[in-house]
């Protein structure tokens, strides 16, 4: 363990490097580029500051301009875009599985896990509680949601990244505390009648529960509950359940797009720059979990630390649970009964 670690720091000492004084040499007296990032829905401030870092100190070590543009929507409705013709340089998805869709699809090589440290994850997140201020209705654990006369609010499993990390942590905080399958499959069956809308994004999702005042209590991304509270001036706050999913999600730049773009280079400079220690700090900041030591370790007053599960604990892989929860005809439209 303590190798890894040493060959950990290691890396992200040589990714520095490299960006610094050799990622942006290529490109020097070219014409402006642009990528094309894909993203899932509530990473819009997060990348829009990654974003200036990277073509500041691109231009700087260039001598030239590179525009990055933002596509921003569920992370499956994203993934179907870029499958449907999206021509996306990047996509930083919020799971693994739909990545995957762009790799079956022939766009994207299928060993994209090891071309970038972590497996392709410069964080890491998991899903909390924003409850109404004060916590009126004492939501403090997973149990508490199906509680009498509490409103969840929740993305659509279908369409979006939260809404399935939110449905594999729900069954997760069961199977992973004694509870069986069918216990698992009861409670979430009872959540989802507990659920008076399915927005298709977490964006959504977040307008839905705090500016539209609907629900008890929204089940969001770390750093959206933050970002939450932060713009409802203190009439929200976050619970952070003792146990919740594990999530990784990933960056990947699209190898038929950027061969046909002429983009490669500057795409796969733009995410290793994601790791480091500048970005990395941007990324504690937005309160996402990022991998670099220091700054996690910076981070950690912000973000405490609570039982995460990998998704092994409910599935085979995030493919398998992808298919085994959300596929058609599987556990999601098993249990759901649209309001």
């Amino acid at each position: 363990m303590r190798r890894k670690k040493e060959v950990r720091i290691t890396l992200f000492k040589l990714l520095g490097a490299v960006v610094g004084a050799f990622g942006f040499a290529y490109a020097a007296g070219a014409e402006t580029q642009t990528l094309l990032n894909a993203s899932y829905d509530p990473t819009r401030e997060l990348w829009k500051e990654i974003n200036a870092a990277f073509t500041s100190a691109y231009k700087a070590q260039a001598g030239t301009d590179l525009s990055i543009k933002m596509s921003h929507g569920g992370s499956g409705s994203q993934a179907r875009a870029v499958v449907d013709g999206l021509e996306a340089d990047v996509v930083t998805l919020a799971i693994p599985s739909d990545t995957d869709a762009i790799v079956k699809a022939g766009l994207l090589d299928k060993g994209w896990r090891d071309r970038l440290p972590n497996g392709g994850s410069a964080y890491t997140s998991t899903i909390v509680f924003v409850v109404r201020k004060g916590n009126p209705k004492g939501i403090k654990d997973w149990p508490d949601l199906v509680k009498p006369g509490i409103e969840i609010i929740t993305p659509n499993p279908k369409t979006s990244g939260n809404g399935q990390l939110s449905l594999w942590a729900a069954w997760g905080s069961v199977t992973q505390r004694g509870g069986s399958e069918a216990d698992a499959s009861r409670f979430v069956t009872q959540l989802y009648k507990q659920v008076p809308v399915l927005d298709a994004a977490a964006r959504g999702s977040t307008t839905t529960f705090v500016q539209k005042g609907i629900g008890d209590v929204h089940l969001t991304w770390e750093n959206e509950a933050h970002l939450e509270v932060e713009e409802a001036e203190g009439s929200v706050e976050i619970v952070y359940p003792p146990i919740s999913i594990l999530a990784t999600p990933p960056l990947a730049w699209v190898d038929a797009n950027v061969k046909r773009h002429g983009t490669e280079a500057a795409a796969k400079t733009y995410l290793e720059f994601v790791y480091t220690p500048r970005a990395q700090e941007i990324i504690a900041k937005h309160h996402y979990r990022p991998i670099e030591p220091a700054a996690l370790a910076k981070s950690q007053a912000s973000l405490p630390k609570i039982e995460l599960f990998p998704i092994t604990a409910v599935a085979t892989d995030w493919n398998d649970a992808k298919d085994r929860f959300t596929g058609e005809g599987k556990i999601f439209d098993s249990i759901y009964e649209p309001q």
